[in-house]
């Protein structure tokens, strides 16, 4: 664990794609990616990482390594209804601090994958380049962070586990209040 000169506490980068390729049983580029915009997120929103609460969701643009990267540093699981997966085929993640009502929207820097190389010479291909220089290069080089209005309201995006309906159409239960 590390803590910022904030005060948040962090878990290191390291610790956190251990965890990720322990999760999904390798590692590579993309959780690297997600991870680091995990880590920016906690930082850029100054809460500690992975979270114990659910404060943080988060929307995540593609499935596989890159969503357990996110999900590993962030705390942000399906399960606990605070990752939600918009399948647009983009290595890219919207961050909402739900108690700020403030959101970024992050994606790797356009240049990161040709500059990655720079950062790893020892690197054997180029599929190691990338895992290796993304987890060197200055998040500033690595990833863009931007501010974003979404298109509802946060509260229309939160869970409300107790909220049940029934379809008119097909008689099966809707929970979430996700009827509308």
């Amino acid at each position: 664990m590390l803590m910022t000169e904030s005060g948040i506490t962090m878990t290191s980068l390291d610790e956190l794609l251990s965890r990720s390729a322990a999760l999904h049983k390798h590692l590579c580029p993309r959780q690297v990616l997600g991870v680091r915009m995990g880590m920016l997120a906690g930082e850029r929103f100054g809460l500690s990482l992975p979270q114990a609460n659910k404060r943080l969701l988060t929307f995540v643009e593609t499935d596989g390594c890159f969503a357990d990267g996110v999900a590993v540093a962030t705390g942000c699981w399906i399960g606990h209804r605070t990752l939600r997966v918009l399948d647009f085929g983009k290595v890219a993640a919207t961050f909402v601090d739900t108690r700020s009502d403030t959101v970024l929207r992050m994606h790797p820097h356009p240049r990161a994958r040709e500059r990655a190389r720079g950062f790893a010479p020892e690197a054997r291909n180029r599929w190691e380049g990338y895992l290796i220089g993304y987890q060197r290069m200055a998040v500033e080089e690595l990833l863009v962070s931007q501010p974003v209005t979404l298109s509802q309201p946060i509260a229309q995006l939160l869970s409300k586990p107790s909220a049940r309906a029934i379809c008119q159409a097909c008689g099966e239960e809707i929970i979430n209040t996700s009827e509308s």
